[in-house]
C-alpha cells in the first residue's frame, strides 16, 4: 500500500476542504507536526477552529480516528528524522552481491513510476507553465545534499529564459541574496530528510516577502512545505543506508524539457545566441 503523510494527503484535499476545514489544515502545517499531537481542544486552539471541525478533518483524510491520525504523525516524525546509520539498521535484504546493480537499477525504475503517481499532473504543469513565464525572477537553492540539483537546474534555465538567479552557499540568508526578491517572485527549493534548517529560514524569508515557493522534496514532505505554493514530492527511499536523488534529478530534467518546449521562441533564440559567439 502506497505511504501518503499526512502533509500530502492534506495537499491532495486542498480544494476540497471547506473553509474551516482548510483553516484546521493551515494550523497543522503551520505547526508541523507537533499541533497535531495535542489533544484535540489544543489542536483546534491552535487552528482557530471547533473541535468538531478537527475531528471532521481528520476524518475526511482519511483516519478512521483522532489516535489513529496521531500515531501516522509519530511514524512519520520517525521516519523523517532517521539517520543513515538507523537506515542501515533495518534495511530489507537486498539482491544477491552478483545482481546487485541489476536490482538497484531496477527499484530505481519502480521509484521513477511512484514519483509519477505521487505529482499531481496539473500541479507540474502549473510549475513549468510559471517558470516559462519571464516577467519575473526565479531564485534556485538546496541543502547539503541537494544543491548540486539547484545548480543543475540553473545552469539550463539560464539558456531558457532570463531572470535565473541561484542562492548561493550555506547558510544561503544574507541580505544581499535575498534583498531583491519581489512579491510574486518564483523559488525552486530543494529539500529531503534529514531537512535543512537553512533552507527552511530562507522559505521563511521568501514567504514574508510573498514569493511563490516550488519545494522539490521527498516522500515525507519537508518543513518547507508549510510555505510552499506548490509541492513536487519524490520517492526517495532505498530501504538502505542512502536515499536515493536520481529520481528528483529526473524530475528537473522533465521541468527543464517542458520549460524548453513552453517558451521555445525564447528559449532558441537564446541557445542560437550563444552558440553563435
Amino acid at each position: 500500500m502506497e505511504r501518503r503523510t499526512v502533509a500530502a494527503r492534506i495537499h491532495d484535499l486542498d480544494a476540497e476542504l471547506t473553509s474551516a476545514g482548510r483553516r484546521a489544515a493551515h494550523g497543522l502545517l503551520g505547526n508541523y507536526p507537533l499541533l497535531g499531537l495535542a489533544p484535540v481542544a489544543e489542536f483546534a486552539a491552535g487552528a482557530g477552529v471547533s473541535a468538531a471541525t478537527i475531528v471532521r478533518f481528520v476524518a475526511q483524510l482519511g483516519f478512521r480516528s483522532y489516535p489513529d491520525f496521531q500515531r501516522a504523525l509519530r511514524e512519520e516524525l520517525e521516519e523523517r528524522s532517521k539517520s543513515p546509520l538507523q537506515r542501515a539498521a533495518t534495511q530489507a535484504a537486498g539482491p544477491s552481491e552478483t545482481s546487485f546493480l541489476s536490482g538497484f537499477l531496477a527499484q530505481s525504475a519502480r521509484r521513477l513510476d511512484e514519483t509519477a503517481a505521487l505529482i499531481s499532473p496539473g500541479e507540474f504543469e502549473t510549475v513549468c507553465r510559471r517558470l516559462a513565464e519571464t516577467k519575473r525572477t526565479c531564485y534556485l537553492a538546496g541543502g547539503r545534499f541537494t544543491d548540486f540539483l539547484a545548480g543543475y537546474l540553473e545552469a539550463h534555465l539560464r539558456l531558457i529564459r532570463p531572470g535565473i538567479r541561484r542562492l548561493d552557499g550555506r547558510p544561503a540568508t544574507s541580505a544581499d541574496q535575498l534583498i531583491d526578491v519581489k512579491a510574486g517572485d518564483l523559488a525552486v527549493l530543494f529539500d529531503v530528510r534529514r531537512y535543512d534548517p537553512a533552507m527552511l529560514e530562507v522559505a521563511r524569508t521568501l514567504s514574508r516577502r510573498k514569493a511563490h515557493i516550488v519545494l522539490i522534496t521527498d516522500e515525507w514532505l519537508s518543513p518547507i512545505a508549510r510555505h510552499a505554493r506548490y509541492c513536487l514530492p519524490c520517492r526517495t527511499e532505498t530501504g538502505r543506508t542512502w536515499d536515493a536523488n536520481a529520481v528528483l534529478l529526473a524530475l528537473a530534467e522533465a521541468i527543464i524539457a517542458r520549460v524548453t518546449e513552453l517558451n521555445w521562441s525564447t528559449a532558441s533564440e537564446r541557445i542560437g545566441a550563444l552558440e553563435g559567439d
